[in-house]
């Protein structure tokens, strides 16, 4: 069975209309979630804790979309 890992993570932005943190070093690392619905649950609670700060956004990465594993990886990507 294949796992669709999602990450949730968020932090203060320098301009709300865009994507930039204002400093990584304080970004919120809310966890890694084995599914979509549960990374949005913790996504949902995380945006409703910060929703009177405009600056702060929350997100969903889509980890599982990162790496294909049936693809072979060069000895280089494999290191990082």
């Amino acid at each position: 069975m294949t796992q669709r890992l999602h990450l949730v993570f968020g932090g203060e932005l320098i301009d709300p209309s865009k994507s930039a943190f204002k400093d990584v070093d304080a970004i919120d690392i809310v966890g890694m979630f084995p599914d979509y619905a549960s990374a949005f649950d913790a996504w949902k609670a995380a945006a409703q804790r910060t929703v009177d700060n405009a600056h702060m956004r929350y997100y969903i990465a889509h980890i599982h979309r990162l790496r294909d594993e049936e693809a072979e990886s060069s000895p280089t990507e494999e290191l990082g």
